[in-house]
């Protein structure tokens, strides 16, 4: 076997093990993915419309490791939806003596 073909046949190899990897914990990344991202829904929106702070100092509150979800404010209905790329998607709206409660 040459070197160009022992590469390639690595590469193909390295190559279904990582998406056999990706397809194997698919299900769990995206637990984890809406579990983070209705904490960062439903921690900003009390931040937000409980204790009435800015959108700016809310996002300065997150818990490290929340770097990837992004997060979006309505105040037309007092919402915030958090978004974790291509895996999650909630939101938490503020409800007058309830507090904010995810969707």
């Amino acid at each position: 076997m040459s070197n160009s073909r022992r590469w390639r046949f690595v590469a193909l190899v390295l190559a279904i093990v990582l998406m056999a990897a990706l397809a194997w914990n698919w299900r769990v990344w995206q637990a984890k993915a809406q579990v983070g991202a209705g904490y960062g829904a439903r921690m900003t929106c009390s931040c937000r419309y409980v204790e009435g702070r800015d959108m700016q100092s809310c996002k300065g509150d997150t818990e490290p490791g929340m770097e990837i979800v992004s997060l979006t404010d309505s105040p037309s209905d007092r919402s915030v939806t958090a978004r974790v790329p291509l895996m999650a998607n909630r939101t938490a709206r503020y409800r007058a003596g309830f507090g904010c409660l995810l969707e």
